[in-house]
């Protein structure tokens, strides 16, 4: 794997905090950054698909003016968490 090398500043606070916890949790300070920076970075791009798919589902609401009851839905999602065989939930036109 080709790394590049990018500066980060860190103020002194947090510089000392990360030293720490690497030094206690036996990593060096350049695997907890470079750890934090992926987590991070793995975290914005599920917001940003969640964001997405909330939108997408917008739009089809407002494309078919289908919608579900709270209540069905949890009902619905209750009996599949138990393993029952259940029918999807029927949507209603708003």
């Amino acid at each position: 794997m080709t790394t590049n090398t990018t500066s980060v500043k860190l103020p002194p606070k947090l510089k000392a905090h990360v030293a720490a916890l690497a030094r206690k949790s036996g990593r060096s300070a350049h695997s907890f950054i470079v750890e934090a920076v992926e987590r991070h970075a793995e975290r914005e791009e599920r917001l940003r698909r969640f964001v997405q798919e909330a939108l997408a589902a917008d739009a089809d609401i407002e494309r078919t003016g289908e919608v579900y009851r709270a209540e069905d839905v949890h009902t619905w999602l209750e009996r599949l968490a138990k393993g029952q065989k259940t029918s999807r939930p029927k949507p209603w036109q708003r």
